[in-house]
């Protein structure tokens, strides 16, 4: 990691192997949020100086397609798609990743080698997301550019490890690029992690808590008035831990019996396939492929359907009451609703400072 002057009156930055790996400004990435990562988003980190991922879970591939054209239309900076490596139309999404020249392809699931070796020949920049040591060894063993590493304080779908843990843990175990989530907000943290060795951060409740996010107003302050104790890891929510905001949905969910949960899943299945035009013969081919990848019971992968629907009612119709709002802990900490633009230049000040500053500790002694 090196800090450098743009000259002028520009601010200092900070220049690492994430930035050289991708070509963008500043070490700090905008993680692939389902319903909440949309161009409008990804576009504003991205013209910011960060990596914006643009995420695809719930999208057909039409629709992937118009949110990669409308987030170019709103950026000329790189930026990265996220999709799920089990999908059955992974190698049609990644065709077109190539064709419209998307910089980084962000996984949720290690994609298989040949996927991995496609992109790559195609100058794409291969980013898994991984939860221990070991798969990061398995994906860069397989050719992946770099990792993220979320630890347990993250959003959404996540381990038990804390970041402070698994981080040094990954750094030893492997020579690519690491990205540090779960626990992220500010130049602090970046420069903590900067420290340990990292060469960037990804942010996924930070950039939610922006006002270039789509998320309505209302959820936002939803977030704003939590404490540090007000999120829960739940099972119930699609039978995988699943860090969210403490609600009364999920108080609910969490007191509920097995069969409560797989009816809501059922149902909510019927409601994804309307939603994305999907027959029953794909959606159970998509289950299949969940469960061989990521190990699960045929009880997790029906509740599987609760995600993207409890998701959306939350974060895109704002009705908390019928949704999920997912959260990293450090909802209990952020105060305000910045601009993207403002909020990285905050954290790329405030990070140069905490580096600098550490000069003051450096004593030096005579031979």
């Amino acid at each position: 990691m090196t800090t450098e002057s743009t000259g002028g009156s520009a601010a200092a930055r900070l220049k690492t192997p994430l930035t050289e790996l991708v070509g963008i400004e500043h070490p700090v990435v905008q993680t692939g949020m389902g319903w909440v990562a949309g161009p409008g988003l990804v576009a504003a980190t991205a013209n910011a100086g960060g990596l914006g991922i643009l995420a695809s879970a719930t999208m057909d591939l039409d629709e992937l397609e118009v949110a990669i054209a409308k987030t170019k239309a709103k950026t000329d900076k790189p930026f990265g798609v996220n999709i799920r490596a089990d999908l059955s139309d992974a190698p049609d999404r990644i065709d077109m990743m190539i064709r419209d020249g998307v910089k980084v392809a962000s996984f949720a699931l290690a994609p298989k080698k040949e996927l991995i070796a496609k992109l790559k020949d195609n100058g794409v920049v291969v980013m898994p997301s991984i939860g221990a040591a070991k798969h990061a060894v398995k994906v860069a063993s397989w050719g992946a550019d770099a990792v993220i590493v979320q630890g347990g304080e993250g959003g959404g779908h996540t381990g038990s490890v804390a970041t402070t843990l698994l981080l040094p843990s990954v750094l030893d175990a492997v020579d690519i690029p690491v990205v540090a989530g779960g626990g992220f907000f500010d130049g602090r943290g970046l420069a903590a992690a900067l420290s340990y060795g990292a060469a960037g951060v990804a942010m996924g409740t930070r950039f939610l808590l922006t006002q270039d996010s789509s998320v309505p107003d209302s959820v936002k302050q939803e977030y704003l008035k939590r404490g540090l104790q007000d999120t829960v890891v739940s099972l119930k929510v699609d039978g995988m831990p699943h860090r969210v905001l403490k609600t009364e949905l999920v108080e609910k969910l969490e007191h509920s019996g097995n069969i409560r949960g797989l009816y809501a899943a059922l149902v909510n299945a019927a409601k994804f396939k309307s939603m994305t035009g999907m027959k029953w013969t794909t959606l159970a081919k998509e289950g299949l492929n969940t469960r061989k990848h990521k190990d699960l019971t045929w009880s997790q992968v029906i509740m599987g359907a609760n995600t993207a629907m409890y998701l959306k009612a939350g974060l895109v119709e704002g009705n908390t009451e019928a949704g999920v709002l997912a959260s990293g802990q450090v909802a209990g900490i952020i105060e305000d609703l910045p601009t993207v633009q403002d909020l990285m230049e905050h954290i790329i000040t405030e990070a140069i400072e905490r580096i600098d500053s550490l000069n003051q500790y450096r004593v030096t002694t005579s031979a």
